[in-house]
């Protein structure tokens, strides 16, 4: 990576830290620090699991557990178990910390609005686009990809929703069972792999290689949830299946469709796949393609 854009990158967090004050002790002139008032303002209103909020915040365990021990000190916030689910811990605001949170939300805006103040209203509008670009990359940076067991919860989870998006869009019924299948023995090493996308916590995201000796790889079980399109996840995500593939020896990789996925057909061709003739008998698929894997 160049030490060019490195450096940009340094420079665009200093000034960013100290432009929204996150060098101060008492953030927003409030006697709270920016970890602890994130956790206030992601906690929100109606509460949030704990396990969700370290996701969201990206805190390790030790240091979310001291910050959420001095709120709690301070009458700010309550941590309890679930009542849905006597596993998990639920953190949630007091009277006292719904009234704190408000102030950091005025105060938050008045921030906001002095960055944008001091500039003319063609400059105001470039910054906020150039903002709202930054934050789109950036969390599409956030984005990982990691192999799961195909009977994972991530996994099953993602297959169902996939499964349900099929069913909405197309007039052909998707049977995951019927057809050119991905059963979870197909989709274990050394047969094939499985992958989950998650961002902050969250699974966005799944696809898997069925892997073959002498014919070309499957490409299978490719989805994107919908909150999560145009982030570029589809296009990361179908990078690492390939590599899967090709690591594993194919040389061709293969995958079906139906003509309803607009948004995959378009990244498939995109990204170099080409329409061939059917080759498998999958019912809900009418248009098939393959790529040729380089090295």
């Amino acid at each position: 990576m160049a030490d060019e854009a490195i450096g940009q990158v340094r420079r665009f967090n200093r000034i960013v830290s100290e432009r929204i004050g996150a060098l101060d002790d008492g953030y927003l002139g409030l006697d709270r620090s920016l970890g602890q008032a994130r956790v206030l303002w992601e906690a929100g209103a109606d509460g949030c699991d704990l396990a969700k909020l370290r996701a969201r915040l990206g805190l390790d365990s030790g240091y979310l557990s001291r910050l959420l021990r001095s709120l709690e000190a301070d009458g700010l916030i309550r941590v309890t178990r679930s009542p849905r689910d006597g596993r998990a811990r639920v953190v949630t605001l007091t009277a006292r910390g719904r009234r704190e949170r408000a102030a950091l939300d005025r105060r938050s805006d008045a921030l906001a609005a002095s960055m944008l103040e001091p500039l003319d209203p063609t400059r105001r509008e470039r910054l906020v686009r150039a903002m709202a670009e930054v934050e789109r990359l950036l969390t599409a940076a956030s984005v990982t990809i990691t192999a799961v067991d195909p009977e994972h919860d991530d996994a099953r989870s993602c297959l169902a929703r996939y499964t349900a998006e099929l069913n909405q869009r197309s007039t052909r019924r998707f049977d995951p069972k019927v057809g050119a299948t991905a059963l979870p023995q197909e989709l274990r090493p050394p047969a094939g792999r499985f992958f989950v996308a998650h961002l902050h916590g969250e699974t966005v995201g799944c696809g898997a290689v069925k892997h073959h000796a002498d014919a070309p790889a499957e490409i299978k079980r490719m989805w994107i949830a919908p909150h999560a399109r145009g982030l570029g996840i589809g296009r990361r995500l179908l990078d690492t299946l390939e590599a899967c593939a090709r690591d594993a020896g194919a040389r061709i990789a293969r995958i079906e469709t139906n003509s309803d996925l607009t948004e995959a057909l378009s990244l498939y061709i995109s990204t170099g796949w080409v329409e061939v003739e059917r080759f498998n008998d999958e019912p809900f698929a009418d248009r098939w393609l393959e790529k040729t894997l380089h090295d």
